[in-house]
């Protein structure tokens, strides 16, 4: 449970930067209800494929009848492949971080179709690097420490209750949502990227704790 807890902020790596933004948009749209639930249901899919294919991966990496089964040195060298995918998603995140300028796909989505919500719901969180190597990780993360295979999917739960927080705030504030979605937005536009900072941090400091045997 406490690695699983530990890889639970990764999440926020996830969601931030295009995901809420879109969220937000989705949120504040035509049809904001039904929009963003074929949204999140994008996001599910694309993040449980994701961190399963990661996890399965490292099973089979431990399990493999290959010399290095069962030998500290495999153990050793997935927790240095961790630590460098982080190191990677940390400068991307600090690469990126000045890019304001809006994708030309964002202005579809104050009239978008279920369809075409649905389908940047799964290649937002499937596709965009940043994403995928934070899926690598905790996937990785997960099948290294021995967490059952459902943790991965707590995860997904949980990436997609975060991507969903602008259509719970339209369900319980009404039309003040509306006044406070767009500021959250800009908001989140200009500092997203210091939340996923703090966020690998931790999560770098927790895999080199895990690497040093500490």
């Amino acid at each position: 449970m406490k690695d699983l807890l530990t890889v639970l902020p990764m999440a926020l790596v996830m969601v931030a930067g295009p995901q809420i933004v879109t969220a937000i948009l989705l949120a504040t749209g035509v049809r904001p209800r039904r929009d963003s639930a074929f949204f999140l249901a994008g996001a599910a899919m694309a993040t449980t494929i994701g961190v399963t294919v990661a996890y399965r991966l490292t099973g089979l990496l431990k399990t493999s009848v290959s010399p290095w089964s069962a030998d500290e040195r495999l153990e050793r060298t997935v927790d240095v492949a961790i630590i460098g995918v982080l190191l990677l998603l940390s400068w991307k995140v600090f690469r990126d971080r000045a890019r304001s300028e809006p994708p030309r796909w964002m202005a579809k989505l104050e009239t978008a179709t279920p369809l075409f919500a649905l389908k940047m719901g799964f290649l937002l969180f499937l596709l965009l690097p940043g994403d995928l190597i934070s899926m690598f990780t905790v996937g990785a993360f997960l099948a290294h420490h021995g967490v059952a295979w459902w943790g991965s999917l707590f995860f997904a739960a949980f990436t997609v209750l975060l991507a969903g927080l602008p259509l719970l705030l339209l369900l319980v504030l009404g039309r003040r949502a509306h006044e406070l979605l767009p500021k959250s937005r800009g908001w989140m536009t200009a500092n997203s990227w210091i939340v996923s900072e703090v966020v690998i941090a931790f999560f770098l400091l927790m895999t080199l704790k895990s690497l040093l045997g500490a």
